[in-house]
């Protein structure tokens, strides 16, 4: 079989959960099928050698169609003119896309949706974004595709009632969560102030503003004084309104930004943490509380879209809109230590679910179906 993969978004190098995705679905399916046949396309004026991103294109199985068209070319050249397709460039039976980039194709092809989070609530994207989100022509994208992966249930019933999607195409297989997070023992780590840890993307949809304004509502206890909140991630869209919030909050100077952080890095802060926090309004799948629990880290998150889903009765799940309630979990989860043993452990049991070889599996089962 001759499997196309699709792997343009990974040309920047950033760290969001569909570029996390793609690495490691790739680098574990990679590693597990060593007897079908591989072509990455790998597309982008400006990129990164691919071999940074994925290890793996040294495998004698794979071979890469590097080409240095500018992606905005040909998003419009795909959408405006269908041209062109990339069976010129390569012979495939199938093609894979971890996500929706748009691709002309006459071969049965995979699309992985992660969310419509774009659909539901079009304020939270800028109009860079929102036109981005047209380009792709998303409904027309999931009529077209043979079969899509849902990285939840949640994602699927989505695709079902919102793009009308018959429900027998779409394939739920969970993402996994990768080893490097695990609980570090204690000679490993470093005494520091307690904190409560927030780590994604700086903007509204991830609701950073009710983390800081929950953090001087338990500041004004006492045993909270020395407390910090550390929130790390990217700065994102209106990202100037969460430095204003933060310049308005009394305690101010306990709130850290920590800027995008590596993986080791991120290991290390939700060892660290007393607390992890995630408020999120919309996720399909949702990396950073399950990368929490790996690291043996609380978890307080919303109990919206897929995080009921994927988190369960592991985390303390409150309504996002409302600022007391995820204050007192947050106390709850940092103090009380009997909750907290139980978050511990249920949390570790919980992203055991989570698997990215198990995911690699059942991605290549729906590529054979197909081919």
């Amino acid at each position: 079989m001759r499997i196309l993969a699709d792997i343009r978004l990974l040309s920047r190098g950033g760290v969001s959960g569909i570029e996390e995705y793609t690495r490691n679905l790739l680098t574990s399916l990679l590693a597990l099928d060593k007897e079908n046949r591989y072509t990455l396309f790998y597309n982008g004026l400006r990129k990164l050698p691919l071999a940074s991103q994925l290890p793996a294109v040294g495998y004698q199985n794979i071979a890469v169609i590097d080409r240095r068209i500018p992606n905005k070319i040909f998003d419009f050249s795909v959408k405006f003119l269908n041209f062109p397709a990339v069976d010129r460039f390569m012979e495939a039976d199938v093609v894979f896309s971890p996500h929706f980039n748009i691709l002309k194709t006459a071969k049965p092809r995979v699309i992985t949706f992660h969310d419509l989070s774009f659909l539901h609530h079009p304020y939270f994207f800028s109009r860079r974004q929102k036109f981005w989100h047209w380009m792709q022509d998303v409904r027309r994208q999931a009529a077209e595709a043979a079969k899509i992966i849902a990285v939840s249930e949640f994602t699927k019933s989505d695709l079902v009632n919102l793009l009308g999607v018959p429900s027998e195409k779409v394939e739920v297989i969970y993402s996994g969560i990768s080893p490097e997070f695990k609980h570090l023992t204690r000679p490993m780590l470093h005494d520091a102030r307690p904190y409560i840890l927030y780590l994604g993307t700086l903007e509204p949809r991830k609701n950073v503003a009710a983390i800081i304004r929950a953090f001087n509502v338990i500041k004004t206890y006492p045993e909270f004084s020395d407390w910090q909140l550390v929130l790390a991630g990217r700065p994102g869209w209106l990202y100037e309104n969460i430095n204003r919030e933060v310049k308005a909050s009394p305690y101010g100077a306990d709130i850290v930004f920590a800027g995008s952080v590596k993986t080791e890095d991120r290991v290390l802060l939700y060892n660290l943490a007393k607390v992890f926090v995630y408020p999120s309004f919309f996720e399909g799948f949702g990396f950073p509380p399950l990368e929490a629990q790996a690291c043996g880290c609380p978890v307080v998150a919303s109990d919206r879209t897929s995080l009921p889903e994927t988190l369960g009765e592991s985390a303390l799940l409150v309504n996002p809109w409302k600022i007391e309630e995820l204050a007192e979990a947050i106390r709850e989860a940092a103090l009380n230590q009997k909750t907290r043993a139980h978050l511990i452990e249920a949390g570790a049991k919980n992203v055991a679910r989570f698997n990215w070889a198990k995911a690699a599996g059942e991605t290549l089962k729906v590529l054979q179906k197909l081919a």
